[in-house]
């Protein structure tokens, strides 16, 4: 679900229902106006918390899940966002130009993983290994890269320690761009279907073409 969106639509409810219930409070049963807001935000507040508990419903049966599974995998989601963000945050601060463009494709799959999941969470199934041991293995990299990079003395086993560090970064990187070919791997073979079906019903029409063509020059 997306936060902006699911906020808005809230709002969009919880705000009528408050001025509604304010003004009846006010007009109808002749309430204080500092008593008749209070009510009016009150009301406001319950629709609020009440549609987020609906929408959230509606979203958990609209992709075949129960409520235990789905709050399974926003809690792994959800530690999952703030390893991203120190992945990201490290990988930024590594100065070594030569790798900055492997660095931003890395940062850009598993972006690309997290927000497919997030929007469609049973692909966390599909994403598994990233959530469980990858991205777990990135932090720590990065992390570590960033610590011993900014140490002043740089010795030979240090920089064989941050070359090899690199390495197993890019490394990484290949390992990430496979998980997201996991994510999607039935999207691709939903594509290859359909695409057979179109050639198919394509040749079905050519051929029925010529067929037509025969018989009018016979």
């Amino acid at each position: 679900m997306n936060p902006f969106l699911l906020f808005f639509l809230r709002m969009l409810i919880s705000v009528p229902v408050s001025v509604t219930v304010w003004l009846f409070s006010y007009f109808a049963f002749d309430q204080t106006f500092i008593l008749s807001g209070a009510i009016g935000v009150g009301a406001g507040l319950v629709t609020y918390w009440m549609s987020g508990v609906v929408m959230k419903h509606r979203f958990i049966k609209s992709h075949g899940m129960k409520r235990k599974e789905y709050l399974y995998i926003e809690k792994n989601l959800d530690e999952a966002k703030r390893k991203l963000d120190r992945l990201h945050k490290a990988l930024i601060s590594i100065r070594h130009l030569p790798s900055l463009r492997q660095r931003m494709e890395f940062i850009k799959v598993t972006r690309r993983i997290y927000r497919l999941t997030k929007k469609e969470p049973r692909r966390f199934y599909q994403a598994e290994q990233f959530y469980f041991s990858h991205l777990d293995s990135a932090v720590e990299l990065a992390e570590r890269y960033v610590f011993l990079s900014s140490q002043p003395s740089k010795t030979r086993d240090l920089e064989n320690s941050l070359n090899e560090t690199r390495k197993t970064l890019k490394e990484l990187t290949v390992n990430v761009e496979k998980d997201l070919h996991d994510v999607i791997a039935n999207d691709i073979d939903q594509l290859h279907f359909e695409i057979d079906v179109a050639k198919h019903s394509i040749k079905k029409i050519k051929d029925s073409r010529m067929n037509d063509e025969s018989r009018r020059l016979k």
